[in-house]
């Protein structure tokens, strides 16, 4: 499992920022503020993504991802949970897969791994499966975000 302290933490807070997003590094062994599973899994309150070495980074990039999907207004209300529903949690997982594509060292290969190994179920079997062939609906809610561009499902990068 690739962990933030794999990866380089600048480059993930400067992704991040395009978003409007922050990220705080937690000190190793400390509670990770925000946490919905708790243990390593990063957390949210607000505008801000929460995490430590241990944490996984495609922890981080989801829950990342599901304050990238809201409007900044309802960000500011986010603690711990900010699903709305199934539609923005199937969008969200494909998101973190185009954010760690724009993550040096990373790879949306590596994040789908990285999710069939914590233990993501998906109809296809495996993330992988469910980004390239069952995820219309995620794509179509993506590209009415402004997230991605439709005809060649790449991320939209702000900024």
């Amino acid at each position: 499992m690739l962990t933030l302290a794999d990866i380089d933490f600048d480059a993930t807070a400067t992704l991040l920022a395009r978003f409007g997003l922050a990220l705080v590094r937690v000190a190793d062994r400390e509670p990770i503020p925000g946490s919905y599973w708790g243990d390593c899994e990063a957390g949210l309150i607000g505008a801000t993504v929460y995490a430590r070495g241990d944490t996984p980074v495609h922890s981080l990039l989801h829950e990342a991802c599901h304050l990238i999907v809201l409007p900044p207004e309802r960000r500011a209300l986010v603690h711990t949970d900010a699903t709305d529903s199934i539609e923005e949690e199937n969008a969200v997982c494909v998101l973190q897969a185009l954010l760690g594509d724009a993550l040096p060292g990373v790879g949306a290969d590596r994040v789908l791994a990285d999710m069939d190994a914590w233990g993501y179920t998906f109809r296809l079997g495996s993330a992988r499966a469910y980004v390239d062939h069952d995820a219309d609906d995620a794509w179509t809610w993506l590209a009415h975000a402004g997230l991605v561009d439709a005809p060649t499902r790449t991320l939209l990068l702000p900024g």
